[in-house]
């Protein structure tokens, strides 16, 4: 428990340690750049697809990207801080950041596990023993087993409680994490051509 609540307060500044280390060792190519900016832009995606999909606290989250794993942001940061470490050139950078972020955010996955259960408890439940933590399934999670959501509750009242809302990526301010990215990338751009 208390490495949990460790994990959530250094999460954000450990990004602030590894950013500087990650300018420093940088070697980057075009091709690493290129290969990096795919898989950030990959990220990006699903961090903004989840955003929009999102009621903080205030409703479970089972859709969109939510259908296919319980943290789709932290899912989508990974990928996107893995980008910006591949956009770097250092193998051995990507793997520091790899195994630092799943060191750390594992635990506040686990953390923010026991807050949805006990926001949403039985509703959670089900939820969490269909939809891993981490790792997506390939096929959506259906709420009412074998018979689909959609089918339920009737198609058009399904499809919009799943599309994505774009006032709740404005809300979240999720623009601000492809602006760092740009920022992360120019930087790295201008080191490759110096």
């Amino acid at each position: 428990m208390k490495f949990r609540r460790l994990a959530q307060r250094i999460r954000v500044p450990a990004g602030f340690v590894l950013a500087p280390l990650l300018f420093i060792s940088a070697r980057p190519t075009l091709a690493s750049l290129a290969a990096g900016a795919f898989i950030a832009i990959v990220g990006l995606s699903i961090r903004a697809w989840a955003s929009g999909h999102l009621k903080k606290n205030q409703e479970l989250a089972k859709t969109g990207p939510y259908a296919h794993t319980r943290n789709p942001l932290y899912l989508g940061t990974f990928l996107l801080g893995t980008g910006a470490a591949v956009g770097g050139g250092a193998l051995w950078f990507v793997a520091l950041f790899a195994v630092t972020y799943l060191i750390i955010y594992v635990p506040v996955m686990f953390a923010e596990a026991e807050t949805m259960r006990d926001l949403f408890s039985n509703e959670y439940e089900d939820y969490s023993k269909q939809v891993p933590l981490f790792v997506p399934r390939f096929t959506p999670y259906s709420p009412h087993g074998s018979r689909s959501y959609a089918a339920q509750l009737g198609r058009s009242k399904w499809r919009g409680a799943s599309q994505f809302d774009p006032a709740l990526y404005m809300r979240h301010r999720e623009y601000r994490a492809t602006v760092g990215f740009l920022m992360v990338y120019a930087l790295l751009a201008t080191k490759m051509f110096l």
